[in-house]
């Protein structure tokens, strides 16, 4: 008598290449259809950098199709995922020429033999490429490092700050870079993107990540304060800390991103060598009047919250709030790292900045990643991670020197 399980899969094999295709399609709209709501963002975020795994669902499920007896559901199954096939297709085949314009661009501003100047032990431990498929799939190795929670830096109504350390596992001083996290000034923790900073941790330096109070309840510049509260409190702890004073970089995501370079060029800021800020805000008045469409968190919202009103109503500290404000000559160098589909803080606010710091005379790199949305480097081993990371290292080793 025959198996019936084997009856029911041979029945309903058709099944199989469907879902695959449906599935398949619906994620790799995501690489072109920005997404309207807060919840849809997810996979706009990570079609893009899931894309290889796309490729071979897709293939798959074109592969099947000709496995499907009836000839209706044969062909939209192929129709199907030969679209989606070519959409999951899109990243990798712009990424030539991005990398491209990424070489040219670092080579620009930090010399055509910049490399040269870094030594070869520390870009042994760098990426060797700017993308490798197989870390898409494998994953990106991180070695072991010492990593240091929830140190108190700071109680501000009753409020506890915290920073998170990450350090080799060799003891002694070490260049730093410090990390402040985004979540549009409402939320994230300094545990955020941990495997960047025990990444960057393994290759010699001291990565410190470092909290700040919230909006709404806490408004500007309050946070701004919280960020210089725990720069004291590294200067002042240096030793402890593992920290060389006289080389520090600071980095931030968004939110973050925007308190890093605003931090960084502020009249009596600290002597960092360099800053680097991925997608963050940096012109606050324009970012209320020309939302992004989609407006999946709803910009004026984010920032009333944070700032406390419209611009109308607050227009001074508007200016304040905006990195924009700050060039003056002598600046750090800077790297701008943007989602070109970024539907959170469009990359056009960060070519803005971009272009502010050359007029001013500062070094600036700006890059933008074609098919990129905002937080794109949630994905650690996704396909724009690693082409920012391989830039973001090289540019951290050669100013850190």
């Amino acid at each position: 008598m025959p198996d019936l399980n084997l009856l029911a899969i041979i029945k309903f094999w058709w099944l199989i290449p469907l879902i695959l295709c449906v599935a398949g399609l619906f994620l790799s709209l995501w690489t072109v259809i920005p997404a309207p709501t807060f919840f849809l963002l997810t996979f706009g975020v990570g079609a893009p950098e899931v894309s290889p795994w796309l490729i071979v669902i897709n293939a798959i499920a074109l592969s099947l199709a000709f496995t499907v007896h009836k000839s209706w559901l044969s062909n939209f199954i192929l129709f199907c995922s030969v679209i989606a096939l070519n959409l999951s297709l899109l990243p990798l085949l712009q990424l030539p020429a991005a990398n491209k314009r990424f070489s040219g661009e670092m080579e620009r501003v930090l010399g055509v033999d910049y490399l040269a100047k870094i030594p070869q032990d520390l870009q042994q431990q760098m990426r060797p490429q700017p993308f490798a498929i197989a870390d898409v799939f494998r994953g990106i190795s991180v070695t072991e490092v010492r990593i240091e929670r929830g140190i108190v830096f700071a109680k501000p109504d009753e409020v506890e700050l915290k920073l998170n350390v990450y350090r080799p596992l060799a003891l002694g001083k070490n260049p730093t870079l410090v990390v402040i996290y985004g979540g549009a000034w409402r939320s994230g923790s300094p545990d955020n993107y941990e495997q960047f900073s025990s990444y960057i941790a393994a290759q010699g330096y001291t990565v410190i990540n470092i909290d700040y109070r919230h909006a709404p309840k806490y408004q500007f510049p309050t946070q701004l304060e919280d960020v210089n509260t725990a720069l004291q409190y590294i200067q002042s702890n240096a030793d402890n800390l593992e920290v060389d004073t006289n080389r520090m970089s600071i980095m931030g995501r968004s939110a973050g991103g925007h308190l890093a370079t605003l931090a960084a060029y502020q009249p009596d800021a600290i002597d960092f060598r360099s800053v680097v800020s991925y997608y963050s805000p940096s012109n606050l008045v324009e970012g209320y009047y020309d939302p992004p469409v989609p407006n999946p968190i709803n910009t004026k919202t984010v920032l009333k919250n944070f700032l406390g009103g419209t611009p109308e109503e607050l227009p001074e500290l508007y200016r304040q709030a905006s990195p924009i404000q700050y060039p003056k000559p002598n600046l750090p160098p800077t790297l701008l790292i943007y989602g070109k589909r970024d539907h959170l803080v469009q990359a056009k606010f960060g070519r803005q900045l971009y272009d502010k710091l050359l007029a001013t005379d500062n070094r600036a790199i700006w890059l933008g990643v074609p098919w990129a949305e905002h937080a794109f480097d949630i994905v650690f081993s996704g396909v724009s991670n690693q082409l920012a990371l391989y830039y973001t290292e090289r540019f951290l080793a050669l100013t850190l020197l």
